[in-house]
């Protein structure tokens, strides 16, 4: 018990310590770390937490010259501190490769001034490696996406140092303060750069290897035949995405059998990922369904749905969507929406 009370002696008089020794009973086992630096940690922490052999994600402050530094003391851009989460994660659950690949989708590599709307040192990119493997592992992905780049990657790859724990208030911002990290998150401009940079193909190379069915829905604004459909009675956890983008759009959370024999939802997983449109090809008003990057015709809003939703029943077409798993998630680089299934 004595340690217990020195550490919390501690903790009061600094305001900050090292995660080394707030997690002595997960370094008993077999754990690792990893430690990112993304911009701000909001974000960066909300993308690993509850993820499959994530431990513990904790955000806090690396890389400075300063001890025990106040967020006060960091935002000010001279100590010299990266905004950082540290990672305690199990090796034979996920691997370090993978936590490397979700890292890069939460960031803009190639900005060296911070990330998005926010700028500043603090805000720089950097990867602290905590051996000699991971750092192999780290400039081995850091060669393999900038092949996706003309512009180079800034991010530096960096020897793990001292991590200081930031304020309390600061642990878990997106879970315990959830309107206000949504209003940052959608005010800073993050999700469009994301989607910007990280589209492996363009879009016009993607529609080029659509079937015909696909791409009559999609470019031609077709509607593919009820109950002959591949999610019309798909009863599997998980998200539907963009056929052609990726581009996220609805969860089986928010799906119904509405009896009509095409995939019916009462939502978007975000009003911000379609977009709507008035429809007069049947000469009497519908509202159209649109994808807001790849700009695929989807289906419509009808109007016919529970009482409770207002009666508004997205009917959407199998053919634009492609059905991402719940346990597939994370490897293919939507993690941030395992929080549905919670």
């Amino acid at each position: 018990m004595r340690w217990v009370i020195l550490l919390a002696i501690l903790i009061t008089l600094t305001g900050c310590v090292m995660v080394e020794d707030l997690n002595e009973d997960l370094n008993d086992q077999d754990y690792e770390n990893a430690t990112f630096a993304g911009g701000c940690f909001w974000c960066t922490e909300s993308a690993f937490e509850g993820l499959p052999g994530v431990k513990a994600v904790v955000s806090g402050y690396t890389g400075g010259a300063t001890e025990n530094p106040t967020y006060e003391d960091v935002l000010t851009g001279t100590t010299g501190h990266y905004e950082t989460i540290e990672i305690k994660f199990d090796p034979k659950e996920i691997s370090y490769e993978e936590l490397l690949d979700i890292f890069w989708k939460q960031i803009d590599p190639l900005d060296d001034e911070g990330q998005f709307v926010d700028k500043g040192t603090q805000y720089r990119t950097a990867i602290f490696y905590h051996n000699e493997e991971q750092k192999q592992l780290a400039e081995d992905s850091k060669k393999e996406k900038q092949k996706q780049f003309t512009e180079p990657i800034v991010t530096q790859i960096l020897p793990a140092v001292t991590f200081y724990k930031a304020e309390e208030y600061h642990q878990d911002y997106a879970q315990k303060k959830t309107a206000q990290y949504e209003r940052y998150k959608d005010g800073s401009g993050r999700k469009e750069r994301l989607n910007e940079l990280w589209t492996e193909d363009s879009l016009e190379e993607k529609k080029k290897q659509l079937t015909p069915l696909q791409y009559k829905v999609t470019q031609k604004e077709g509607t593919e035949p009820p109950f002959d459909n591949e999610y019309w009675d798909n009863h599997e956890e998980g998200i539907y995405v963009d056929i052609v983008s990726g581009e996220p759009l609805f969860s089986s959370t928010d799906k119904f059998d509405s009896g009509t024999g095409w995939p019916s939802f009462l939502k978007p997983i975000e009003e911000g990922f379609v977009t709507e449109h008035d429809d007069y090809r049947l000469l009497t008003k519908r509202i159209e369904i649109r994808s807001k990057k790849a700009d695929s015709h989807l289906g419509h809003i009808i109007m016919d749905g529970p009482k409770e939703n207002d009666y508004v029943r997205y009917c959407m077409n199998s053919a634009a969507l492609r059905f991402v798993p719940k346990d597939n998630l994370v490897e293919e680089g939507y993690s941030e929406f395992l929080k549905l299934f919670d």
